[in-house]
């Protein structure tokens, strides 16, 4: 066994972990908002609300009645309007329109907040060696997320009444790969700012249990996509049946796997015990290297079990599947803390 090497004051410069830390916290806790907001959105189906995409000039809402006539004429140019909403009138789309642009203002806030404090922690040289370029990573990825988030509009505003869940899940799985990534960094600043040299790599066990979450979460966003949380409101059965005998595969398991809302939602039911059984495992084995991080893992693994039936059970009620969509997010936060804590414990015993 052997020590980690600790770096002289000389050897961090004018780094300071610290700060950087507490700045990571901080955008990883936005994400997380981000993520809660973005399921707030697709629940009161105002994704489409806004059907345009202006990153500058967006950021200013509507401003007098002129302004939001000319959105509303927009919006009526959609096929969900047309088909779905046609009784709409003005104040019903000013109700859509909030949670759109609020989900856009939280994400142009996050990367105000993630890339002005970046620059300004490069120039002053306070950002330690090896990391610049993760962050500025990060920080693409950001901006990619904008993009995503803009491919994903597109793809509803004509000849369907709802975005593509192949989109939807592509966009939240970006932003939880953000997260992580922040999340991880965070845990490196917090070794440095201990004086630890440690920069531990993600081991196969615990990256294993992170792709079996991530293809969960990947189910759950298809579960929204495809309304698929509205086919049956019973559990464990589904209509009295473990899988209900009688869907219809029309196309072959695989396609039903991620387009039929009755499979897409019986994969998501139970794929969510391998979930679970694995970050409880991981919770177990850095029990001892970080006690807390995986005693709030395990509550968060019952609250989400807890969480998922719920919003079964309850027709899927906002409050409750926006809890589930938020508790996913957390999972994946502090799955990717126990993941680094498990590299760590690992690499200071070789």
């Amino acid at each position: 066994m052997t020590n980690p090497t600790i770096p002289s004051s000389g050897a961090l410069g004018r780094a300071r972990p610290d700060l950087i830390l507490y700045w990571l916290l901080v955008c990883a806790a936005l994400v997380v908002a981000m993520v809660v907001v973005g399921g707030i959105t697709r629940l009161t189906e105002s994704g489409l609300s806004i059907t345009q995409w202006n990153p500058v000039s967006g950021a200013i809402p509507p401003l007098n009645h002129a302004d939001w006539l000319r959105e509303f004429a927009l919006y009526q140019q959609t096929t969900e309007f047309q088909t779905v909403n046609r009784s709409m009138d003005l104040a019903a789309f000013k109700a859509i329109f909030f949670w759109e642009f609020f989900h856009r203002l939280l994400a142009r806030a996050i990367g105000v907040v993630f890339g002005l404090p970046l620059l300004l922690f490069a120039w002053r040289r306070m950002i330690p060696a090896g990391f610049g370029r993760r962050l500025l990573l990060i920080l693409a990825l950001g901006g990619m997320q904008g993009v995503v988030g803009w491919w994903m509009v597109v793809s509803g505003l004509v000849g369907r009444t709802d975005v593509s869940h192949f989109r939807l899940a592509t966009h939240l799985g970006l932003a939880l790969v953000i997260l992580a990534a922040i999340v991880w960094t965070a845990r490196d600043m917090a070794l440095l700012r201990r004086g630890l040299a440690v920069r531990p790599r993600l081991r196969l066990a615990p990256a294993l249990v992170l792709i079996v979450l991530a293809i969960q979460i990947i189910w759950g966003a298809f579960t929204a996509g495809l309304n698929a949380g509205f086919a049956f409101d019973t559990w464990p059965l589904m209509g009295g049946e473990i899988f209900p005998a009688a869907t219809p595969i029309a196309h072959g398991i695989w396609d039903a796997a991620v387009n039929n809302p009755v499979v897409v939602q019986f994969l998501h039911r139970w794929w969510a015990w391998a979930a679970a059984t694995g970050l409880c495992w991981l919770a177990y084995r850095v029990r001892r290297h970080a006690p807390v991080a995986a005693r709030v893992l395990a509550a968060l693994v019952a609250t989400q079990i807890m969480l998922g039936i719920a919003t079964l059970l309850t027709g899927v009620e906002i409050t409750v599947a926006v809890a589930h969509q938020g508790c996913a997010a957390l999972l994946v936060a502090l799955g990717t803390w126990c993941a680094h804590a498990y590299g760590a414990s690992m690499q200071r015993l070789q």
